[in-house]
């Protein structure tokens, strides 16, 4: 046995930034078969919700707790967006230049990725890739204000539900999380390049079991 200790060194971790977001596209079938740097993300807020306990009671006592299904949802904020978001913004382009809004809200992927830090190597000791499938965007609040002496970028903010994807051995998932610091290195380099492409590769949003078999021993 040993006795537990806090705040040692190299053990004081905390999570910090986003960055890396991708927007993910579905093709006819459903597959999230091609993906878009999303530049400028300020914020992912993530909102699980649900697994209420519900009371059952019997024999004159509580007897049990019966939970209500778990659901994830997320709010993005961004300054700006892909040009391919609009199609999941309710946005059309009948024509070059012409913009039409309240039109049906396609699903889509999302990933993005938060930094881990330690006392030893601040920022950089790690990260975690998050992968959310089966996204639809609300409607959201736009405010244009008029530049003054303290101008400021507008702010795009969107609530995001979403319908969890089937997993092999487990409950659907709307949400899966690769941290770095656990993963085998040359697995993590591959995966990175199934979701984030190079000259040669498209990126894509694999499936949750594919993303389980990525990193199979």
């Amino acid at each position: 046995m040993v006795a537990l200790t806090w705040d040692a060194i190299g053990d004081r971790f905390y999570e910090t930034g986003v960055d890396h977001g991708v927007l993910y596209i579905p093709d006819v079938s459903g597959v999230y078969a091609s993906g878009v740097a999303w530049n400028g993300l300020t914020a992912v807020s993530e909102t699980p919700s649900g697994a209420e306990p519900s009371a059952q009671y019997a024999d004159n006592i509580k007897y049990l707790n019966l939970f209500s299904a778990e659901e994830f949802a997320c709010t993005i904020e961004a300054l700006t967006y892909p040009d391919e978001f609009a199609q999941f913004d309710g946005l059309a382009t009948p024509e070059p230049g012409v913009v039409l809004g309240q039109q049906p809200r396609r699903t889509f992927g999302l990933s993005y990725r938060t930094r881990i830090g330690n006392d030893l190597d601040g920022d950089s000791h790690g990260y975690k890739i998050h992968l959310v499938y089966g996204c639809q965007a609300s409607p959201s609040e736009k405010a244009y204000n008029t530049i003054n002496d303290s101008p400021e970028a507008i702010t795009f903010s969107w609530e995001v539900a979403t319908n969890p994807a089937p997993v092999t051995g487990h409950q659907p998932t709307s949400l899966i999380v690769i941290d770095s610091r656990t993963v085998a290195p040359a697995d993590l380099t591959a995966f990175e390049l199934i979701i984030y492409g190079d000259t040669a590769v498209v990126p894509s949003l694999p499936t949750p079991d594919a993303v389980i078999a990525a990193f199979e021993a």
